[in-house]
Parts: C-alpha cells; sequence; structure tokens
C-alpha cells in the first residue's frame, strides 16, 4: 500500500515495522479492526506483529466473504492484516469499550488465538465477524451492523402495518 504524504490526511501503510489506519492510528494487540467492504464492514482482532484473526464464512477468502443467511460453516483465521484489508480502507474501531469494559489485551490475543482453526457455527444476522470480533474484546457477541438491518426491518413493517 502506500505511505503517508505531505499533503491530505494520512494514508495507510504496510510496512512492517509500521501499521496505520486511515486515521493514522497504529493498531495495538487486542484492537478491533473494522474493514470496509463494498456493501458490509469486515471484523478482525489484531494480535500484533501484523496479523490478525477474523472469522468469516468458509466460502469467504480473507475476510471477503458471500455473507450467508442461513447457518453455514464458517473458519476462525490467522492471517496478515495486510492480506484481510487488501485494497479497502480500515480503521480501528473499539465502539463497545465504554458499554462493555474490554478484557486485557493479553486475554484478547489469548482468546482469539485459542480459536485458530476452529470451525464455527457462521450465520451473518446470530453470529458473524463483528460478533465474534466483540466477544473476543469485550465479552458480548454484538453486531451493530445486524441491529441496523433489524432496525430498518422493524420501521418497515410497522410501515406495511399502518397501510
Amino acid at each position: 500500500m502506500s505511505v503517508a504524504s505531505d499533503s491530505g490526511p494520512p494514508r495507510q501503510q504496510f510496512a512492517d515495522e509500521e501499521l496505520r489506519d486511515m486515521d493514522g492510528k497504529q493498531p495495538k494487540p487486542g484492537d478491533l479492526i473494522e474493514i470496509f467492504r463494498v456493501a458490509y464492514q469486515h471484523w478482525a482482532v489484531y494480535i500484533g506483529e501484523g496479523n490478525v484473526v477474523h472469522f468469516n464464512s468458509s466460502e469467504g477468502a480473507s475476510g471477503i466473504s458471500t455473507m450467508p443467511i442461513k447457518d453455514q460453516k464458517g473458519s476462525v483465521r490467522k492471517e496478515k492484516l495486510k492480506d484481510v484489508v487488501g485494497n479497502s480502507k480500515w480503521k480501528i474501531n473499539n465502539y463497545l469499550d465504554k458499554e462493555y469494559p474490554p478484557r486485557s489485551n493479553s486475554d484478547i490475543v489469548k482468546a482469539a488465538c485459542n480459536l485458530v482453526d476452529s470451525d464455527l457455527s457462521y450465520n451473518l444476522f446470530s453470529y458473524n465477524c463483528e460478533h465474534f470480533a466483540t466477544e473476543m474484546r469485550n465479552g458480548m457477541a454484538v453486531s451493530r451492523q445486524v441491529e441496523a438491518v433489524k432496525a430498518v426491518e422493524d420501521v418497515a413493517i410497522e410501515v406495511v402495518d399502518a397501510i
């Protein structure tokens, strides 16, 4: 990827000694990484040395998931952050920390690493990559993306019922 330039905001870097997100911040072990795909965000847990642990459907490669709605086999993988991110933008996003205090960084990394190469049930609505990442960091499997979809669905149902 490209290196920071003198003009404009810092750009993402993938030098071995330094990683920077779209805001110019360096991830620390235990941080959650939000990766911006075309129609959704993929999530991973940064474990240090340029590596992340992430969960996706077995059909998805490097976090590029087909987003299955029904339960299907998913896998937990350890990969280089740069390989999972590809050409996508990414940022550190520990958004649940105020509501659910995070575990210690070492406990987050240990929990995530203990699940590498595990096969788990993947479901877009009940347990996806964001559920996995927030569970590793905060002990709560939460997906803001799913909550947003459910809120839109609830409004649509109310509108249809009102007709």
